[in-house]
């Protein structure tokens, strides 16, 4: 954005205890909700039962020996048979992956599926996948698959079938893929996503809380989040560890509440990402290598290269996105354009450099960012073109200037978001913050106490933005 310079036990437990489902309470649509099944009330093989580390539901938590083989064993009921959507809770305060083979009836159905460092170990993230069963009764068994032992466990949702919309985003889209020129679901339908991207977290981190991250989930019913980290004005450069770890732990925010995440590599200025390269390198591995296993995940890789050609922009995809692929083959990669990601038309270009000469890669998208206020016509038909020849990836707008500021066009921001629904085309609105430019959501002072719900902590872009995230895509069942 073109704007401011400003100690595990070890026990060995074989325990078959009844199991209580419980019917998980706040799922949308007309499809009954999940069902619960708490990790301590599951069939044991080395570990234990503890309540040592909050945040957890039911009782408890299951701590499994760190050994190969160790697992918990749930009974669960199936009225019909069909697809399961499986979500299981866990938590993992190491740094390092704790693979483990999920099994349904037997059968392996996601081997060595990665359980990646959480941050805490009172920081739970949801894996979610799912799986054919039987009508009756079957067995899910999760197994450590390496010396380490797999994460701790907290329950598991099981749900057959379901509504077209499930209680989140992603229970119902699962896996994203690029398909075409769309950004498809698990089932291969072209889906729209509509959400919030975060100020710097330099400067912002602050309104990114418990508070404010549920609203965003409940209240505005947003599908994703972009998480913001500059790599200059006070960012990444200065300090990688800090910066990376504040990433990681706004990934497992947003997984918690079943939303998508965009970790978003905020370069600026300067405008060549090949001035960056090394360290989007070094970045890009961690955060695959933790997360490869998360199935809610999109990599924008260079947020606004400007004073470039498209050349360049694109000799620097070919040499990152390799590195990514590497640990994370499936994520969706969003490629920055020319000229502060406008698809070139802000130094007088237009989609067909890309489209004659697009990035050598699979599954990824390009984006374009726009400020109703600044970006008129050109700006728009643009934008419809280049969705219908290439995958394109709003993953930034404002509803007033290109400086995140001033007066407010409403009028022209409906045209763009009205193209954009009609060719499905997703989006995040700058910015989930209380700065004090009009394209701010939350009034200042707001951070970091609240109020963060219903309208009156917003202004007036804020109002606005939020009732369009509320009416959220009818996402489309396989």
């Amino acid at each position: 954005m073109r704007r401011r310079t400003i100690a595990r036990l070890t026990a060995v437990l074989a325990t078959v205890a009844l199991l209580v489902p419980v019917r998980v309470p706040g799922a949308s649509g007309n499809a009954a909700a999940p069902t619960r099944y708490e990790a301590e009330n599951a069939a044991i093989s080395q570990g234990v039962v503890e309540s040592n580390h909050a945040g957890y539901s039911g009782t408890g938590f299951v701590n499994g020996t760190n050994a190969t083989g160790s697992h918990v064993e749930w009974s669960v009921n199936a009225a019909s048979a069909g697809t399961a959507t499986i979500a299981i809770r866990y938590a993992n305060g190491t740094t390092s992956n704790r693979p483990m083979d999920v099994t349904v009836n037997g059968t392996v159905v996601s081997a060595a599926r990665a359980f990646g460092g959480t941050g805490a170990w009172t920081t739970w993230a949801t894996s979610t996948l799912t799986a054919p069963v039987n009508a009756g009764a079957n067995t899910i068994r999760l197994t450590a698959t390496t010396a380490a032992g797999g994460p701790n466990l907290d329950y598991l949702d099981f749900e057959v079938g379901g509504s077209p919309n499930p209680g989140t985003p992603v229970q119902a889209n699962g896996q994203l893929k690029v398909c075409g020129t769309k950004l498809c679901n698990q089932h291969g339908q072209p889906i729209q996503l509509r959400g919030m991207s975060s100020h710097g977290l330099q400067w912002y981190y602050q309104c990114l809380n418990t508070g404010s991250l549920n609203a965003l989930a409940q209240d505005w019913k947003a599908d994703v989040l972009r998480i913001s980290m500059y790599i200059q004005e006070g960012g990444y450069e200065t300090n990688p560890r800090l910066f990376t770890d504040r990433v990681h732990n706004l990934i497992e925010q947003a997984t918690s509440r079943g939303m998508y995440a965009i970790v978003d590599w905020h370069m600026l200025s300067p405008g060549d990402p090949h001035h960056n390269l090394a360290r989007a390198k070094t970045f890009f591995t961690e955060i695959a290598q933790r997360h490869n296993g998360k199935n809610n995940l999109l990599y924008e890789i260079a947020n606004e290269p400007n004073g470039v050609s498209w050349a360049r922009i694109k000799s620097y995809a070919e040499n990152l996105i390799p590195v990514i692929r590497q640990h994370d083959p499936d994520t969706p990669i969003l490629v920055g354009t020319r000229a502060w990601s406008s698809l070139g038309v802000s130094d007088g270009a237009d989609e067909t450099e890309i489209v004659n000469s697009p990035v050598n890669a699979s599954n990824i998208m390009y984006t374009f960012h726009f400020y109703a206020a600044s970006h008129g016509s050109e700006y728009l038909s643009t934008l419809s073109r280049a969705a219908d020849r290439l995958p394109v990836f709003v993953t930034e707008f404002g509803t007033q200037t290109a400086s995140g500021d001033g007066g407010n066009n409403f009028t022209r921001s409906q045209q763009y978001l009205d193209l954009m629904a009609s060719k499905k085309i997703s989006w995040t609105n700058w910015n989930y913050s209380d700065d004090s430019r009009s394209g701010a959501v939350f009034k200042s002072g707001t951070c970091p106490n609240g109020p963060w719900t219903g309208t009156a902590p917003l202004k007036p872009a804020g109002v606005w933005v939020r009732e369009r995230t509320m009416t959220a895509d009818e996402f489309p069942a396989g």
